[in-house]
């Protein structure tokens, strides 16, 4: 009776108030398991999950290419950038170019170079000269310098994209390319305080210009690809930039490097890291157009961002570098462009 007076609830009310509390719970949980069941309804799917691995794949590519570069720039000086483009090139138009020679009608390579053949000597000069940009970097500054740097062709993609493509992007979008271009200035700005401690500041500084120039070339070449690939055809893309591709690096070939090749003192490695970098680029340059068809350019880019993390990798247990504290930040304030998009 005391406790009743003393306000104690009576055992039946407290049974009562338990379901309601149950309820009262499981709602407030509701909306947390909704909202779980709704992004992995949305991100575990097929198409999402083949995108990613085919990111990934181009992404193996591209580190491919950097270590194999870094090492015959390193390991045994051949400074040779247009010889390696002007390989894949070659590969491009044997495959690629000889499949458009055999088409017939409007899609044949005839019909194409007749309607289209001074949009392609544009396309092409844009991407010999960014890869020759790109390679020529690896003998001023590092591996994952370069890998980092050449984030700067995403900002620069998204600007084409806008006007050409009529893509349009939300705030958080221009807020992740402010980051990633604080991100550039910090570390072209580490790459320089530490090339001045090793009497070697106006290289490195060449070496990240060569980058953020190649990076700016890139994106011109990705956002007409993108066009081409998704108006007219991926075989066509190809294709052309396999033929204009090999004619102009192999005038640039012949008139730049024609002594470097000459210099070089041929044994199996060096013929191995050659043969690795052609492969690494044809598959590249083959499965990108694939994933840029489901996806969009902006996304293939930031896809590969983790390329950056694979030289990284590299750098620090194949070449033996020594990240500074505050490379490693601007490396992470680049980075971190890929995460609101």
């Amino acid at each position: 009776m005391e406790a009743a007076a003393g306000g104690a609830p009576p055992p039946g009310a407290a049974a009562a108030a338990a379901p309601g509390a149950e309820t009262s719970a499981g709602a407030a949980a509701a909306p947390p398991r909704r909202v779980l069941a709704m992004l992995r309804a949305k991100l575990c799917t097929w198409h999402i999950l083949k995108t990613i691995i085919l990111g990934q794949m181009l992404s193996l590519f591209i580190c491919g290419t950097a270590v194999t570069s870094q090492y015959l720039a390193e390991q045994y000086q051949v400074n040779t950038p247009m010889f390696q483009s002007f390989i894949n090139y070659s590969l491009l138009l044997l495959v690629y170019t000889t499949m458009l020679a055999f088409r017939t009608g409007s899609d044949s390579l005839w019909q194409i170079l007749k309607q289209r053949w001074w949009k392609y000597i544009f396309l092409g000069l844009a991407d010999v000269e960014a890869n020759y940009m790109i390679v020529k970097a690896y003998q001023y500054t590092t591996l994952t310098s370069v890998q980092l740097l050449d984030c700067f062709g995403i900002p620069v993609l998204m600007a084409l994209s806008w006007f050409i493509l009529r893509a349009r992007y939300r705030l958080i979008h221009f807020l992740a390319v402010a980051v990633c271009l604080l991100g550039v200035g910090t570390m072209v700005g580490a790459d320089i305080l530490a090339g001045r401690q090793d009497s070697e500041g106006s290289d490195v500084v060449i070496g990240d210009v060569l980058v953020l120039l190649g990076a700016s070339l890139y994106a011109i070449s990705n956002v007409s690809e993108e066009y081409i690939v998704k108006n007219l055809s991926r075989v066509e893309f190809l294709g052309m930039v396999g033929l204009f591709g090999t004619i102009i690096s192999g005038l640039q070939l012949a008139i730049v490097e024609h002594r470097e090749i000459m210099r070089i003192q041929w044994n199996w490695k060096i013929a191995l890291l050659f043969t690795v970098f052609a492969l690494c680029m044809f598959g590249l340059y083959s499965f990108m157009p694939v994933v840029i068809k489901v996806t969009s350019a902006t996304s293939v880019n930031l896809g590969i961002l983790t390329a950056d993390l694979y030289s990284l990798f590299f750098g620090l247990f194949l070449f033996l570098y020594k990240v500074a504290f505050w490379r490693s930040h601007a490396g992470a304030l680049i980075q971190t462009q890929a995460l609101p998009i």
